[in-house]
């Protein structure tokens, strides 16, 4: 039997942050990424949030023995979903589980619970070397909230995993930023 496989579709799509094996880039149909904040988390995050008619590139990694213990810790303020809507290029058909804030729990950011400069950049760095600009593109195109603030934490990053950008990484995320007249924080 395969292993399991999860979809990622944020700072999991950055290898970098993590060690899973087998990264396949996929797309998950039915579903949309949303900026969203929750109780259990100090900070706006990002969530799947099911979406009819579209469609979000990301990536599926497997789970080797179907060990979740570390990747649910991880996405810990979110639920583990199994769904059937990811195409991939994998031959075998593995179980495939999506993490999403229960529609419930979510809440829109706010000056207080910002998004994280250094986490989206993480994101964004990602997108890049998985599906190169275009992706990167699409990403901002297929994510809501971006009405939330965005806290400046290049300088001291505040996200756990953050990652060093380089020069054109950095300019991507702010011209992106500076079409969306997002409303950043200093």
């Amino acid at each position: 039997m395969p292993p399991p496989y999860f979809f990622g579709y944020g700072s999991l799509v950055n290898t970098a942050t993590h060690d899973y094996s087998d990264p396949q880039p996929a797309r998950l149909a039915g579903w949309q990424r949303s900026w969203c904040h929750t109780a259990l988390r100090e900070v706006a995050f990002l969530s799947a949030v099911p979406a009819r008619g579209v469609t979000i590139d990301g990536l599926i990694a497997s789970v080797p023995g179907a060990d979740w213990e570390a990747l649910d810790a991880r996405e810990f303020a979110y639920q583990r979903i199994p769904t059937q809507s990811v195409e991939h290029p994998l031959a075998t058909t593995p179980e495939i589980s999506v993490y999403s804030v229960p529609q419930a729990n979510q809440d829109q950011g706010s000056t207080r619970h910002p998004i994280l400069l250094s986490y989206l950049d993480v994101v964004v760095q990602g997108y890049h070397r998985v599906f190169g600009e275009s992706g990167v593109a699409d990403f901002f195109a297929t994510t809501s909230g971006w009405d939330c603030p965005i806290l400046n934490d290049r300088a001291a990053p505040r996200y756990p995993r953050h990652q060093l950008l380089t020069q054109m990484e950095t300019t991507l995320v702010d011209h992106h930023l500076s079409q969306l007249d997002a409303h950043i924080l200093e």
